[in-house]
C-alpha cells in the first residue's frame, strides 16, 4: 500500500461503536489503511470480524442514531465521515460503488432491471433516458450478458444469481468509479460464476484503473485477486501485508489458521477463456 498522497481511499483511526442496553460496544477499533489507484486490497476475516462494518462506514450507510463513528475516511482527499446524506448519495454509485454478496438484495423486486439500471445512471449524469439505456446495454454486454436489451425488460426474479451479480457489476462499473467495494461478491455463486465474477472485476480494475476493496472470508479468492491484504479479527486489524508475503510468511496465528483452512480457486487462464 502506498502513502496517503498516493492513495485514492484513506481510512484513518476508524472506531465504530454501537449503542446497547449496557452502554456503548465497540464493533471496530483503530482501523487504518489506504488503497492506491488501480490496486486491489483484500480485507479478510471470519464472520463478525468487522469487515462489513468497515465497508459500511466507508459508504456512510451505518445508522448514526445508534452508532458512533469516529475517525477519518477520505476519497480522493474529500472527507466522507459525517457528510450529509444528500451529498453522500451523489458520491455513492458515481465515485464509489458497492457490490453486495447477495445480488437479489440489491434490486427492488417490483421494478424491471432496466428501470433500476437507467435510473441509477440518470441520477448521476445528465444523460437522457435513451442515452442511459444505451449505456446500460453496453455495460451489460461488457460483462458477457447476451440479449442485454431483452434482459433490461425482465424483473430481478427472472434472472439467476450469477446473472444478477453480473448486472450489479455492470451497474457498479458503468460510471467508472474511483473505488468499488465488493463485499463477498462470490459467496452466493457456484464455482463457474465465482470464476467469472472475479475475472470481470479484474478486467474492470485493469481497464479503468479502478481501486477495489475486496472483502471476503475466503483466502482462496483473495490470493487470486489482491495486491495487498488486511486480516481482521474481533474488530481489529491483526496483520497487513503484500499478498505474496502474507501467503508465504504469515506472522499472526489467526492468519495462519485462516490459511490452513482455505479452499483454492485455480484461475487458470485457459479455464476463464473457455468460460468467456
Amino acid at each position: 500500500m502506498g502513502t496517503e498522497e498516493q492513495n485514492i481511499l484513506n481510512v484513518r483511526d476508524l472506531h465504530v461503536q454501537v449503542k446497547t442496553k449496557e452502554g456503548m460496544f465497540s464493533l471496530v477499533k483503530d482501523i487504518n489503511f489506504g488503497i492506491e489507484k488501480g490496486k486491489v486490497l483484500g480485507l479478510v476475516g471470519e464472520s463478525g470480524s468487522g469487515k462489513t462494518v468497515t465497508s459500511m462506514s466507508i459508504l456512510q450507510l451505518l445508522d448514526r442514531k445508534n452508532m458512533n463513528i469516529q475517525g477519518s475516511i477520505t476519497l480522493q482527499g474529500r472527507e466522507l465521515n459525517g457528510l450529509e446524506n444528500k451529498e453522500m448519495r451523489k458520491i455513492r454509485g458515481k465515485d464509489i460503488a458497492f457490490i453486495m454478496q447477495n445480488p437479489m438484495n440489491s434490486f427492488t423486486p417490483v421494478f424491471t432491471i432496466g428501470h433500476q439500471f437507467v435510473e441509477t445512471i440518470r441520477s448521476h449524469t445528465s444523460l437522457n433516458k435513451k442515452q442511459a439505456k444505451e449505456l446500460a446495454v453496453d455495460a451489460m454486454e461488457s460483462v458477457n450478458l447476451e440479449n442485454s436489451g431483452e434482459l433490461l425488460k425482465k424483473y430481478p426474479f427472472h434472472l439467476s444469481g450469477g446473472m444478477l451479480q453480473r448486472v450489479m457489476i455492470a451497474m457498479a462499473a458503468c460510471l467508472h468509479p474511483s473505488v468499488i467495494i465488493a463485499d463477498e461478491p462470490t459467496t452466493a455463486l457456484d464455482l463457474h460464476n465465482q470464476l467469472l465474477v472475479l475475472r470481470l472485476l479484474d478486467e474492470i480494475r485493469a481497464k479503468y484503473k479502478t481501486s477495489i476493496l475486496l472483502i471476503s472470508h475466503d483466502l482462496g479468492v483473495i490470493s487470486e485477486m489482491a495486491d495487498d491484504v488486511i486480516v481482521m479479527q474481533n474488530g481489529r486489524i491483526v496483520e497487513t501485508a503484500n499478498v505474496f508475503k502474507l501467503f508465504d510468511n504469515p506472522q499472526h496465528e489467526y492468519t495462519k489458521k485462516l490459511l490452513r483452512t482455505r479452499p483454492s480457486l485455480h484461475l487458470e487462464q485457459e479455464t476463464i477463456t473457455h468460460m468467456l
